[in-house]
């Protein structure tokens, strides 16, 4: 087992590693811009190194910088939770160079299925289902013109190194497309460092679904069950769900036989997730591989009585993923909420600043991951998200009263926050019924321009 991680990230993934590090009677070392000198993932680790001031270009995605820090800290592994580094091959690759374990996949892994358009070659070749789309980059606007027809229209243009819903456009004419194929380039360009674009077939009001795999270096891996994420604005997840209401028993075992057919031929080992576009005939297709631990990860540990982080941990440090994660089963139903700071008066404008009461529910069922607190201020430099809220139940209707009840409970005060109007999707029958797919949300935002307020609570002392 490793002595000291250096955890590459920031917020409430950094705070995770951290407890999970400790768990496992591991140190670490925390690292942070100086936006972010008070955040909790600093006070609890172990030792904490200022990598830069706020912009994340100037410290959480300096690599020289971080490296320096694992070298005066002495570690002898590397956790990078999710965004920023985590998926970037060099990076990878420079732990591996100075004998650091990157926990997570091989650096020659990231590369091959972090490249969307290889991701998708390696899918045919592992024989799951992909939408049609080009053979390869589309580099010119003639090239998009001719492609897009042959695939037929609505098209989808993605970023070839994107993800987080960055670098895409759909394309529902040839009137609109060469429009959308150079936003979508400047767009990739500026997010990823490359204007490398390709095209798939668009699949319409598809749910996106996605499978949490698990694989380790004696040659096990497993799948532990699927999460749906269809719940999204703009590209964004905002509630994600396990068990999926869309799956049937067949289609679930398809899908996961696929997961676990790619992950094996690839080699992959760690902890990593696939995704897919599920249509209403029950049609799957291979979206992309998220080689690194997924912002919703928890939901699948509430349902399979596991810890996705401290598996990473223990696989990296080369031994067998554990027994009771191996012969895990799903039991009843978890929800994740992403509370982010932002104001959903106001277009959902980002809201940082003071937190002037932090209050978070509990009871049974109900689980807070967070690094902010009471007094704490959320900087305006990165994601806005803020929380995660978990609820889990025997069911999936004991779920949604639970969530219910638990987003009513929730206080933040200071900034506003998206609990409103998370709140009012979960009471939409909709929702309840399990009736909705990727466009859903928008199309409730057109017919409903203000989420309704919760009501105050007031707390002794406020």
């Amino acid at each position: 087992m490793f002595k000291n991680i250096l955890v590459a990230n920031r917020g409430e993934i950094a705070l995770r590693v951290i407890r999970a590090a400790k768990e496992l009677g591991v140190a670490t070392t925390a690292v942070y811009s100086e936006a972010d000198a008070d955040s909790m993932h600093v006070q609890l680790a172990d030792n904490a190194i200022c990598i830069g001031p706020a912009p994340s270009a100037e410290s959480y995605l300096k690599i020289d910088t971080i490296m320096a820090a694992a070298e005066i800290a002495n570690v002898d592994a590397v956790h990078p939770g999710y965004g920023f580094l985590s998926e970037n091959p060099h990076f990878a690759d420079i732990c591996e160079q100075a004998k650091l374990k990157f926990i997570g996949p091989s650096s020659a892994v990231i590369a091959q299925m972090g490249d969307k358009n290889e991701a998708r070659a390696t899918a045919v070749r592992c024989g799951v289902p992909v939408t049609p789309g080009s053979k390869g980059i589309v580099e010119t606007e003639e090239d998009a013109i001719r492609v897009a027809e042959e695939i037929g229209y609505p098209v989808m243009v993605k970023a070839s190194a994107g993800g987080g819903g960055r670098g895409m456009r759909p394309v529902m004419n040839k009137g609109s497309l060469i429009s959308a194929f150079n936003a979508a380039r400047t767009e990739a360009m500026a997010c990823f460092g490359s204007d490398e674009v390709y095209f798939e077939k668009l699949v319409e009001n598809p749910h996106h679904v996605e499978f949490q795999i698990a694989a380790d270096s004696h040659g096990n891996v497993c799948e532990l069950g699927e999460r749906d994420c269809s719940m999204q604005r703009r590209n964004q997840k905002i509630i994600e769900e396990t068990p999926s209401p869309l799956l049937t028993p067949k289609l679930r075992e398809e899908m996961a036989e696929a997961s676990r057919n790619l992950v094996s031929q690839i080699g992959y080992e760690n902890c990593g997730t696939i995704e897919y576009l599920v249509d209403d005939k029950g049609n799957f297709y291979f979206m992309e591989m998220n080689t690194r631990i997924q912002v919703e990860h928890p939901i699948t540990e509430e349902v399979r009585g596991c810890d996705l982080i401290k598996e990473q941990i223990r696989i990296a440090a080369g031994a067998e993923l554990s027994d009771h994660v191996l012969k895990s089963e799903s039991r009843g139903h978890s929800i994740e909420c992403r509370i982010n700071a932002e104001d959903p008066y106001r277009n959902f404008a980002p809201s940082p600043g003071k937190i002037n009461l932090f209050y978070a529910p509990g009871g049974r069922g109900v689980r807070v991951d967070t690094h902010v607190y009471s007094g704490y201020t959320v900087p305006p430099n990165y994601d806005s998200m803020i929380a995660k809220l978990i609820v889990t139940g025997a069911n999936r209707e004991i779920a949604i009263a639970r969530m219910n009840r638990a987003l009513n409970e929730f206080v933040i005060k200071g900034i506003k926050t998206t609990i409103p109007f998370q709140a009012s999707i979960l009471k939409h029958k909709a929702f309840q019924d399990g009736d909705y797919n990727i466009g859903w949300v928008e199309q409730f935002l057109n017919s409903q321009p203000d989420p309704p307020q919760l009501p105050e609570i007031e707390l002794d002392g406020e």
